[in-house]
Parts: structure tokens; sequence; C-alpha cells
């Protein structure tokens, strides 16, 4: 992959109108819902306030769920776009290997996802820690002050970062191989959002714990969880990695379709 496809792509995304509000909004969104779930629990209705067994980092990083949809739109509109408006003619042509052509875009949307990921991941654990201990949430009560460097809230906060990025590229994938952007947005967040509901209505207990370690949403924030991992239906690493199958694969059947089908 060479520097100068990367710049090519790099300058169509940050020049289309819409890619500084998707990740304003991805950013914007993960903090603003964080800090509502955040203030809206407190110790006062637990027996003890170390009852609660609140995990409080994944409370104020659940943001990343309404944030995750800038993330899907960004991935599409990086190249469906370009499908859109007949650039991608012109984007061929000035680089006819197309595998180089998507790693670019492919690159340059996790680099911008990760970045807006991060400031709202780390927004969202500052205001988390202003305003949990007001709530009773103290380390006194067992709920050390949120911090990007203790272990399991790193883990939590740049696994959340890492779940932006590959729901992006899940969706840079899919748009690649549908190349309409309505319709790839859709297949995506019905793929992260409906599965869950889905299987919440499957009767066989076994069955749907069976179902949750593979649906990509509730296996990928796995990452997030930092108590109570024994009774998780997937392991943190092992549902991200989930995610990132999915995710692989949709690269794959984009990248193959791109390079069989024409422009």
């Amino acid at each position: 992959m060479r520097a100068g496809t990367v710049h090519a792509e790099w300058t169509k995304l940050r020049t289309l109108p819409s890619t500084g509000w998707l990740l304003l909004a991805l950013a914007g969104l993960t903090v603003a819902v964080g800090v509502a779930m955040a203030g809206s629990v407190d110790t006062a209705h637990c027996p003890t306030p170390a009852g609660c067994q609140e995990d409080t980092p994944k409370l104020v990083l659940s943001g990343v769920r309404l944030g995750q949809v800038a993330a899907i739109v960004l991935g599409v509109v990086a190249v469906g776009g370009e499908y859109a408006t007949g650039t991608i003619t012109a984007t061929l042509a000035a680089v006819p290997r197309r595998g180089r052509v998507l790693a670019a875009k492919a690159a340059v949307v996790a680099a911008a996802v990760a970045a807006a990921g991060t400031v709202g991941v780390l927004a969202s654990l500052a205001a988390g820690r202003g305003i949990l201990p007001r709530n009773g949430f103290t380390a006194a009560n067992g709920y050390p002050p949120l911090s990007p460097l203790d272990g399991a809230t790193a883990r939590a906060a740049g696994g959340t970062v890492l779940y932006l990025v590959l729901v992006a590229l899940l969706s840079l994938g899919v748009a690649v191989a549908v190349r309409e952007q309505a319709t790839a947005i859709t297949s995506v967040l019905g793929l992260l959002w409906i599965v869950p509901i889905i299987v919440q209505f499957v009767g066989d207990e076994t069955w749907r714990e069976r179902l949750n370690k593979v649906a990509p949403m509730s296996a990928g924030l796995a990452v997030q969880s930092t108590r109570g991992l024994e009774r998780l239906p997937i392991g943190p690493w092992p549902g991200l990695a989930v995610l990132a199958g999915y995710t692989a694969a949709a690269l794959l059947v984009g990248a193959v379709l791109f390079a069989v089908r024409d422009a």
C-alpha cells in the first residue's frame, strides 16, 4: 500500500461534508449517552453501596451503542459515496490495483474512527470520574476512580475503541459488496441491533447463551465488562475476536467482489 494512495483516500474522506459531522457525532453521542447513564444511577437504591455491583467503566462507556451508528455511516460513505456519484471510475483509473484502493480506504477509515473514538472514550471516562462519586460510587464503597491507566478499565477503554474501528471496517466491507449506501447501512444496523433482540426471544437458555456468543454486537461489547466476567456468555477478548471475524469476512467478500466486478 503506497503512501500516495493513502493520502488520496484521506483527502477524499476529509473533504466529504459529512465526515467532520460524523466524527463529531461519534465522539459526542458516546460521551452524551455515557454521561446520562452515569447520572441516572446511584447507590441509594442498593442494600449497601458495595452491594450495587455496578460495572462503572461499562456504564460510562455505554454510549458507544449509539455512537457506533456514526462509525457505521462513515464506513459506508467512504466507498458508497463514490459509487453514488460515479467517481469510483476515476479512482480506479488512477489506481488500477483494486486491493490497494480498498486497503487505503480501510486504513483512513480506521484511523479516523480510532481518533474520534479515543476522544469519546477518554471524555466519557473523565465525565464518569466526576459524576459517579457524587452518586455514591466512591473508592470507600469499592468503586475506585475511573482511570484509563487502570488494568480492567484500560482494557474496556481500548477495547471500545477497537470495537468502533471494527464496526466501521465491517460497514466498509458491506458497502463495497452491496454498492448502495442505504442498503449497506440498513444491513449493518440490522446485524448489530436486530440479531441481539431476536436472540432474547429464544426460549431455550442454552441456545440463547450460544447465540449471544456469536451475535456481533453483544459479543464485541463484552470487552467493556470489568466485573462478573465469569457470568458472561463470552469473555472480553474472545468476544471482540468474534466481531473481528465478522469484519474480516465482510472485507474479504467485499474485496473479492470489488476485484471481479466492473466498476
